[in-house]
Order: C-alpha cells, then sequence, then structure tokens
C-alpha cells in the first residue's frame, strides 16, 4: 500500500505546489492592481490641482511653477503634447473625465499624467511616496484655496473635493490636542504637518490658512498594506479548498478502483470464475488488480484441469481395474497352478500400472496446484542428459513387443563443462527428459537421439525419434493432459496422456517452454525444452 500514500502524498504535494504557485500569482496580480488605485488616489489630487492651476495660468509662467512644485513635492514635472504619447483612445477618455494615468517606470519609479487642455498633458515621475510629497501636497492645495475667498472654501472643498482628491479633504478649527508645541509652532509659521495614525496604517496632513485660524486637514489617508488580513484570510480559504479537492479526486479515485475490485471479488465469490478487474496502473491498487486477475485465471484454470482430471482419471482407471476384476475371476476359475500364476502375474502388472498412474497423477497435481519446492542449483546439464540415455540403455522400456529394442543416442555436447551448467532444480529436469526419452521410445521405429545445446543466454534439449512424427495442427494439442492424437499414437502405445502435461509444467517452472516438432535428421517428432542458463533471483 506504500506505493497508494505515495501517489497521495505526491498529489498532495503537487497541489501544495500549484497553490502556492497560484496563491502568489494571485497575490501579485491583487497587489500590482490595489497599488495602482492606491497611487491613483494618492497622485490624482495632487496633479489635478497642479493641472487646473496651468490650465488657468499663461503658458509663459509654466516653466516658473514646475520648478517650484518640483521642490515643493520633491518629483520631476514636465509638460508635453499629447500626441507625443501612445495612451491610447479609453486612457485620453479618461483623462478628460479627469483622472490621472499611472504608468510604471525605471526601478521602483512611476510616471503620472494628467490632462491640462486638450492638447496638453502634464507628466510626472515619482520616486515614493513620501512625507515631503505629503506635506507638499496639503501645501499645494492650501495655496490653491488661498486663491479662492475663505468664504467659497467650504463650499469648493464639499462640490469638488470628493472628485479631485482620493482621501477625504476638511478645513476645521482645532488640531488634535496631541500635537506638541513645537509641531503648532510649525503649523503657525506656514509649514505643513504629516502625522501617521493607527499604528502606521494611515496618514494624516495638517497645514494652516494663512490668515486665519483654521487648519486644512488632508486624510486619513490609508497606507497601502500589501499584506491585508482579509486578503489572506481569502487565500488561506482558497488554499485549504484546493487541498480538500485535491484530497477529494484522489480519495475518490482510489475509493472508485477500489469499489471494482471489491465488485469482482464478490462476483468471484458468487461462482462467476469470468470475473476480472480493468483496473490500470502501477501503484498499489493496479497491481492488486493484476494479481485479483491472475488469482482468478488460476482459480478457473485449476477448476478446469481437476474437472479434465476427473474426466481422464476415471477412464484411465476403468480398464486395468476391468482387467484386475477379470484377472481374479480366471484365477477362481485356473485348473492348474501355473495358469493361476500367469493371471497372478497379470493382476500384478495391472496393479503396478495403477501405481505408476497414481504417481503420474499426483505428479501432475502438484506441478499444477501451486508453486512446487524448487530449489535451483548450478548442474552439468550434459550430464544429466547422458545419465537419462544410460538409463533407458539399461532399462526395458526400449523394447518393442516384437523383440527389438529401441537405440537410445545421446549426442554429445562440445561445450566445455562451465558452459554446460545452468540453473535448474534436477530431478524435474530429469524427470522433463525422460518423460520426453520414454514417449520417444514408445512410437519410435528403431532410434531415439538426446542432444543438449547452449545458447548465449539460454539452454536446450531436444529429443528426435524415427516415428510417424505429429501432424503440425496437433503440436500443441499433445501438451493437453490425457489427450491423444490419431491411431499412431493410441492406447496401445502405451501411456496415460500426462507426461508431456508434466514437462510443459516443470518448463513452466524453470521459465522455459515446451516445444513439439518435427526431426529433420530422423524424420519423425522431435521435442525440445528449452530454458534461461541462469534464474531470475540468482
Amino acid at each position: 500500500m506504500s506505493s497508494i500514500f505515495l501517489r497521495i502524498y505526491g498529489g498532495l504535494l503537487f497541489t501544495l505546489v500549484l497553490v502556492a504557485v497560484l496563491s502568489g500569482l494571485a497575490l501579485t496580480i491583487i497587489n500590482g492592481v490595489r497599488l495602482q488605485d492606491f497611487r491613483e488616489a494618492a497622485a490624482r489630487g495632487t496633479f489635478r490641482v497642479m493641472s487646473q492651476q496651468l490650465e488657468a495660468s499663461s503658458e509663459t509662467s509654466w516653466p516658473e511653477r514646475l520648478e517650484g512644485w518640483e521642490n515643493l513635492l520633491g518629483i520631476t514635472l514636465s509638460v508635453i503634447p499629447e500626441q507625443d504619447e501612445d495612451l491610447g483612445r479609453q486612457t485620453s477618455s479618461e483623462l478628460a473625465e479627469g483622472r490621472v494615468l499611472i504608468r510604471a517606470g525605471d526601478g521602483d519609479n512611476f510616471e503620472v499624467y494628467s490632462r491640462i487642455n486638450d492638447h496638453t498633458l502634464l507628466r510626472g515621475v515619482i520616486h515614493d511616496l513620501n512625507d515631503q510629497l505629503a506635506t507638499g501636497t496639503a501645501t499645494l492645495v492650501r495655496d490653491w484655496l488661498a486663491g479662492i475667498p475663505p468664504a467659497r472654501h467650504h463650499i469648493v472643498l464639499q462640490d469638488r473635493a470628493p472628485e479631485l482628491f482620493g482621501y477625504p479633504v476638511s478645513l476645521v478649527s482645532e488640531v488634535p490636542e496631541q500635537l506638541s508645541q513645537r509641531q503648532l509652532t510649525m503649523l503657525d509659521r506656514g509649514a505643513s504637518l504629516a502625522l501617521f495614525r493607527s499604528m502606521g496604517r494611515s496618514l494624516m496632513v495638517y497645514s494652516r490658512m494663512p490668515d486665519s485660524r483654521q487648519y486644512l486637514v488632508l486624510g486619513p489617508a490609508s497606507i497601502l498594506n500589501a499584506y491585508p488580513f482579509k486578503l489572506l484570510v481569502t487565500l488561506g480559504l482558497f488554499a485549504l479548498a484546493s487541498l480538500s479537492i485535491a484530497i477529494y479526486v484522489l480519495v475518490r479515485g482510489l475509493e472508485r478502483r477500489m469499489s471494482k475490485l471489491e465488485r469482482a471479488a464478490l462476483r468471484l465469490a458468487r461462482g462467476d470464475l469470468d470475473a476480472r478487474v480493468k483496473v490500470h496502473g502501477g501503484d498499489s491498487v493496479g497491481q492488486l488488480a493484476a494479481a485479483f486477475n491472475n488469482m482468478a485465471s488460476h482459480i478457473q484454470r485449476l477448476l478446469s484441469i481437476q474437472k479434465e482430471m476427473i474426466r481422464g482419471v476415471s477412464h484411465e482407471l476403468r480398464t486395468p481395474v476391468a482387467r484386475i476384476r477379470f484377472g481374479l475371476e480366471m484365477v477362481d476359475d485356473a485348473e492348474s497352478k501355473e495358469e493361476r500364476q500367469s493371471y497372478l502375474r497379470g493382476i500384478d502388472g495391472d496393479i503396478e500400472e495403477l501405481d505408476h498412474l497414481i504417481d503420474e497423477i499426483l505428479t501432475y497435481a502438484r506441478l499444477e496446484e501451486g508453486v512446487p519446492d524448487i530449489r535451483f542449483e548450478r548442474k552439468d546439464i550434459d550430464a544429466i542428459v547422458e545419465r537419462v540415455a544410460e538409463e533407458f540403455r539399461r532399462n526395458k522400456n526400449t523394447q518393442r513387443k516384437d523383440g527389438s529394442r529401441v537405440l537410445v543416442e545421446h549426442v554429445p555436447c562440445r561445450m566445455l563443462e562451465t558452459r554446460r551448467r545452468s540453473d535448474v532444480e534436477e530431478r524435474y529436469i530429469h524427470r522433463a527428459i525422460q518423460n520426453l526419452v520414454s514417449n520417444a521410445c514408445r512410437y519410435a521405429n528403431s532410434k531415439v537421439q538426446i542432444r543438449f545445446s547452449v545458447g548465449h543466454d539460454t539452454c536446450r534439449v531436444d529429443v528426435e525419434d524415427d516415428g510417424p512424427g505429429i501432424p503440425e495442427e496437433q503440436r500443441e494439442r499433445v501438451f493437453t493432459a490425457f489427450a491423444r492424437l490419431d491411431d499412431s499414437r493410441t492406447r496401445a502405445s502405451g501411456g496415460y496422456g500426462l507426461g508431456l502435461s508434466i514437462v510443459r509444467r516443470i518448463m513452466h517452472w524453470h521459465n522455459g517452454k515446451a516445444m513439439a516438432g518435427e526431426s529433420k535428421a530422423l524424420g519423425g517428432a522431435r521435442f525440445s525444452l528449452v530454458w534461461p542458463r541462469r534464474q531470475r533471483g540468482r
């Protein structure tokens, strides 16, 4: 299950990184818009007042005014024709409505544009929104109001200040009591005073009107906070919602795949052996689904083999049991001791045949039902082949019914002894070769050849005979349990139809294969075993 957790953790990590990137991008975009609005609100009133004063004065006085304002505000000012700037129709329309245009400049600088008249713009380059700009704006507004009759000050501020300024502008008779005597003295001398409030989150600017007991107050003007609480809460909720959705998607996908596996398991439990799971992927769920499908296929195959074996065993047992029953009846009717002994020897042969059949069935069942006890060791395969050939040369199994014997010939391998070695379970490889030779002797006319060869990564054993051979369309069927072919390979030749099935299963557990073909050297059948020289994990 570790791969599932790794997948979930990987998905969550990816989501965290994605959410962090998106949150950072959103914060950058939002703060960019907020900074633009903040700069416009801070500069709008200052530049609109300067633009109106320039519009109301002659152009010859503009240089002097601009120089005075530059010293007052600490910024760079210039007057430019509107056609020199590529502003666009929408921007020109906004400037005509009294707005100011903010553009990013070099470094931390930003440019401010304000319309003076139909063809001229006031351009300013602001390096920083500092105290000098704030106090200079208050002085500028005070001088602007000084040109208006005092009786109209409140009316002008009430009607035009909300349109011109992005912060409150008012006239008051008293200043805050917390101002020190030194600050009051500065105000009385005509200086403007900037004070921060609410722990630096807003700014108030005071300036005393000339020849009056009233004070001009600008603000409170909010100071831009790059990380306000509401914005952080919004981004936090966005991150939590994104993580929740990611967790839901990951867990939902996992739950859906596990549900498919559960439904397939229930179908298999109800007896539907064709139940399979269509779950892909290399994680633990995919591996579990593949293991389930393999298990279902194995169970289906075992049950098929079991049915096949029941049918085959019942058929194979019927003949020797019938012969034994007939032999017992003949023993009772025997007239002489010699005749009785002959029948008893026949019964003993039938019992031996039953014993051999049971041994074959048990071996086949053991190889089919699960992983047998296989312990791979490095063995000289050619020596095993020679030993099998010698066993058959000494064994009466090579003797035919007409008294002739089948010649079992071993063609020696010319490789060095180290090259002839391979990872095998010796008793099973010996059994596989023995079954092939026994099968070949049963159908050969006079000769059987056994040959061992070694490739770069594989070993091969070929057993050939000079018998009738096997039709090409039936070469795969001979490896089926209890299978027999045409009259040339009938029960008259002996065997139970399990030998070649055992050979194929032995090759399966050796990660190899068993094949049937035609012998070019002898003209009969050729059976071949091929498996890797080195087994995996060794």
